[in-house]
This record gives C-alpha cells, sequence and structure tokens, in this order.
C-alpha cells in the first residue's frame, strides 16, 4: 500500500495465480459486483480478467497496482501466499449482516479499513505505536461492567468526576482506536467494530446520523472495542436490544453523562424545553439520552423522562468538535463533505505530516486522500498546510 508503484521482476516470479484470482474473486464478491463492472472501472478486458481470477493468466504489474487501488488493499498481500486476508472480517460481518449493507455501503466499508490501514501505519510511523487501554471485567453483571469501565477510561483520560468530555474522537484515537465518521445509506445502523488483523480495533460511525447521535454511538462502539473484540466484527442497529448492547449503551452513557455531574445538576423536572436544550448541548448529547441518563439515575420520574426525551435540539445548535466554529460557511460545507468519506481532520493532518517528513510520497498522499493530484493543493490549504511544489 505504501511502496511505490512497480513490481520487480522477482515479484512477479513469485505470484501465486490461484492464490491472487482466489483473493480478487473474493474481493468481488464482497462488493456484489460483476466482471463487467470491475472491467469498466478498471479498464481490463472483462475476459482477461476473468482468467486471472481463474488463475489461468498472470496478470502484468500495472494490472496487479490497478486492482490492488480499486479494492483498496495492499498489493503485497495479493502477490503474497499469505492466507490471513484483510478481508476475513468483512466476509464474516457479510454472512452475518449483508440484507442491511448495500453494494455502496460494502465499498464504503472497504475504503474505511483501507483508512485505518493507512492511518495505523502512519501513526507507526511518526509517533509510534498508541498506548492501549486495557479493561477487564469481574463478575457478570453487565450494567456494572460499563460503568467501571467507564469510569476507568474516564480516569486514563485524566478527567474528574465532574467533567464532561469534549472531543471523544480524538481521546479514542489516543489509545489506538480508528475512529472513522463515513456516510453509510442505511440508516437502520448506527456504527460498526471491526477488528482488523493488521490496524487492530476499527469503530466506523454513520456519518448521515444527526451529530450527537454520531457521538453517542462512537461512544457506544468503544464499548464494543472494549469488551467484545474477541468476537472480530459487532454492527449495532439502531434500538437493538441484549445484552451486549445494553452494556454499550450504558458505557456511553455513563462516558459521556457522568454520574456526579448529573446529580448536581438543577431538579430536572423543573426543566421546560430551553432548559434541556441548555444541558443536552453542555453534555453534547440528544435530549432523548439525557432523559435515559435521568431517569436511569433516579432522577427524574418515566413521565418526566418522556418529556425530557421528547424535546429536540435544533440542529444549528449543535456542536461538532471536527467542525470548529472558525471555519467560513464554505470552509464548513467542504470539511462537512470530507468527514462524510471518512476524512477526519486528525487522519488528513497525519497524511499531511507524512508527506512532509518523506515517509510517503506525493502519489500515495493522493491516494490516502481518497483524491486527485489537482485536488491536493487546495485540500491542504483548508487544513492550514501546503504542498511542496504546488
Amino acid at each position: 500500500m505504501f511502496f511505490e508503484h512497480g513490481l520487480s521482476k522477482d515479484s512477479q516470479q513469485r505470484m501465486n495465480l490461484q492464490s491472487l484470482g482466489n483473493k480478487l474473486l473474493r474481493y468481488r464478491d464482497q462488493h456484489l459486483q460483476t466482471i463487467e463492472e470491475v472491467a469498466a472501472a478498471t479498464d481490463i478486458d472483462p475476459i482477461r480478467l476473468t482468467r486471472i481470477e481463474q488463475g489461468a493468466l498472470e496478470p502484468t504489474g500495472d494490472e496487479v497496482l490497478i486492482l490492488a487501488d480499486y479494492y483498496r488493499c495492499d498489493f503485497t498481500f495479493l502477490i503474497s501466499n499469505a492466507t490471513v486476508a484483510p478481508f476475513e472480517e468483512t466476509e464474516t460481518l457479510y454472512r452475518a449482516h449483508g440484507r442491511s449493507l448495500t453494494k455502496e455501503d460494502r465499498s464504503a466499508i472497504q475504503e474505511f479499513l483501507y483508512l485505518c490501514e493507512t492511518e495505523q501505519y502512519l501513526t507507526e510511523q511518526l509517533y509510534g505505536v498508541p498506548q492501549q487501554f486495557d479493561f477487564r471485567p469481574a463478575g457478570r453483571i453487565y450494567k456494572r461492567h460499563a460503568e467501571e469501565a467507564a469510569k476507568a477510561f474516564r480516569q486514563k483520560m485524566g478527567h474528574s468526576d465532574r467533567e464532561v468530555p469534549r472531543n471523544i474522537y480524538a481521546e479514542f484515537r489516543s489509545v489506538g482506536v480508528h475512529v472513522f465518521r463515513r456516510r453509510l445509506s442505511s440508516s437502520k445502523i448506527s456504527g460498526l467494530f471491526i477488528l482488523h488483523p493488521t490496524a487492530g480495533k476499527c469503530v466506523l460511525i454513520n456519518h448521515s446520523e444527526d451529530i450527537y447521535r454520531q457521538r453517542f454511538s462512537a461512544a457506544h462502539e468503544m464499548a464494543h472495542a472494549i469488551f467484545d473484540s474477541s468476537e472480530g466484527v459487532n454492527v449495532s442497529y439502531v434500538n437493538e436490544d441484549d445484552l451486549r448492547e445494553t452494556r454499550a449503551n450504558r458505557f456511553a452513557s455513563c462516558y459521556l453523562l457522568p454520574p456526579a455531574v448529573l446529580k448536581h445538576l438543577p431538579s430536572p423536572a423543573l426543566w421546560d424545553e430551553a432548559d434541556t436544550h441548555r444541558w443536552a448541548n453542555e453534555f453534547r448529547v440528544s435530549c432523548n439520552a439525557l432523559g435515559v441518563a435521568l431517569v436511569t439515575a433516579g432522577l427524574v420520574d418515566k413521565p418526566t423522562s418522556a418529556r425530557i426525551r421528547g424535546y429536540r435540539v435544533p440542529r444549528e445548535a449543535k456542536i461538532d468538535p471536527e467542525l470548529p466554529e472558525t471555519l467560513t460557511d464554505q470552509q464548513r460545507i467542504r470539511k462537512s463533505m470530507l468527514l462524510s468519506r471518512g476524512l477526519s481532520d486528525h487522519y488528513v493532518s497525519l497524511c499531511l505530516e507524512a508527506y512532509s517528513r518523506q515517509i510517503i510520497s506525493l502519489g500515495r498522499l493522493s491516494e490516502a486522500l481518497l483524491c486527485g493530484h489537482g485536488e491536493l493543493s487546495s485540500m491542504a490549504s483548508l487544513y492550514g498546510r501546503t504542498i511542496h511544489g504546488y
């Protein structure tokens, strides 16, 4: 993925054609694409592509690179004899949840994993391996697991009992969890967690959701990263209810709405709509999440909770930590579009820094940022950087 283009003769000679063809076929199957669709997108003749997938024809070095770019994978994996594939987890995902994922969503997930791999590589090259957050739950009470883990993670982040976390995405990334907000067409999916064989813990948040819902979903998926990573894959559906999802929701609530802070709020029973909006914005959560947290803490009765949950914070009043108020309207629109593709400030800055330190080439920078060479200068300018030579 991060090597210069061009395969050596030795690399080509080492190619196991049957293995290569099988990997390409599995990638195509995952994307629900026909030979004709891949051929049209890559400009490789469909008959030739079919024979390559069958292991009956050796591709050129350029064809391997084109197909690797198309499927967002490392070309060295395609030509190796490796049997542990980066797509093993996605195959598990599609077997269990394929009906909920469109062809476009499958491509989005593959691109998301590519971003995770890129982020992992660049982070290690620039800053070394991040310190992980390890938590071992005791006992069988899931609610207690969540509460204790949220408290431990807040302590690790240096928060006091009465401090509300702000940029939670930065906090999760600081312990090696890759968090990308990427638009999915399925409104039923709030987020998913994948344990990637090389990138590690990867979280995708559906950027189609409300901003504050995304924040809660991120904390929810962080809980799956803490408790359920051994299962490899987890998809969180809106309003899904089982013990693991309940635990993840409880973790998110305790992390975003610290119980010690809730206890010191003015009496929620007296709140009107404006009061509810104020406190929902203070915690950066929806009124629904706030109402649930208050009734769970025993601070309001169910009718009051239902009233609070029924309010809605206006979209224009909500605060997104990755879209600061200092942006112009044009910059905000542009950055919001990039976020919906998964390109966070953190990730873009990481790529630009890697290029400035000559860790990756200009071509690799373009690929990592999912754009053409002609777009690099304007993108760098949006983040206060310049590209040498432009």
